[in-house]
């Protein structure tokens, strides 16, 4: 079994990370208000997923992630991650 942590785009802009062992089915639930935080921000738009082998990996990324600035989430969700790299480094922008 695969774990995967992931980032919505919800409706008002703003980003949700979770992580999940069903990628498609929690998405879904997002997408039927099934979640407090997505169901007032309807729609929502997978932007971003990675695999990992277990659960608390997953689980580590997703809490990482959530720390890290709008900015840096972006670079990473284009894939720049010499900017994700550039942005921890950075005290401003981290």
């Amino acid at each position: 079994m695969s774990f995967h942590v992931y980032v919505l785009m919800c409706a008002d802009d703003s980003y949700y990370t979770g992580h999940t062992d069903n990628l498609e089915k929690r998405i879904a639930e997002h997408q039927s208000a099934a979640c407090a935080y997505t169901s007032t921000r309807l729609p929502v738009k997978l932007l971003f997923s990675q695999e990992f082998p277990t659960r608390e990996e997953a689980l580590a990324s997703e809490q990482r992630i959530k720390g890290w600035s709008r900015k840096k989430k972006e670079a990473m969700i284009r894939g720049d991650w010499e900017e994700v790299s550039r942005l921890a480094k950075s005290k401003n922008d981290a």
